[in-house]
C-alpha cells in the first residue's frame, strides 16, 4: 500500500528529528520558573538537555541579562520553539 510519503513525513516529525534540524539555529526556551533564555541551539540529549550559544536570559518580556554559552536542564522546559 502506498502510503503518498507519509511514512517519510512521520519520520521526520520526530521531536529529536526536529531538534536536530534546528541545531545551528536560534531557538527560544522557556522554563518553568518564568525565564526564557534564546540563543543558537549547539547541542541537546534525549532528555532534551541543551547547550545554547550567546543567549539570552528574559523575565517578563524584558532581556535582563547576556549569558553566553548555558546548559538548560530538560526537566526544567516547559517550550522549546524556533526563535
Amino acid at each position: 500500500m502506498d502510503l503518498g510519503g507519509y511514512d517519510k513525513m512521520q519520520e521526520s516529525l520526530r521531536p529529536l528529528d526536529t531538534l536536530n534540524a534546528a541545531r545551528g539555529k536560534n531557538v527560544m526556551v522557556d522554563l518553568k520558573n518564568g525565564y526564557r533564555y534564546v540563543g543558537k541551539l549547539k547541542s541537546f540529549d534525549i532528555h532534551i538537555n541543551v547547550v545554547l550559544e550567546d543567549a539570552d536570559e528574559y523575565k517578563d518580556g524584558e532581556m535582563r541579562r547576556k549569558l553566553g554559552t548555558v546548559f538548560v536542564r530538560g526537566d526544567t522546559i516547559t517550550i522549546l520553539s524556533p526563535a
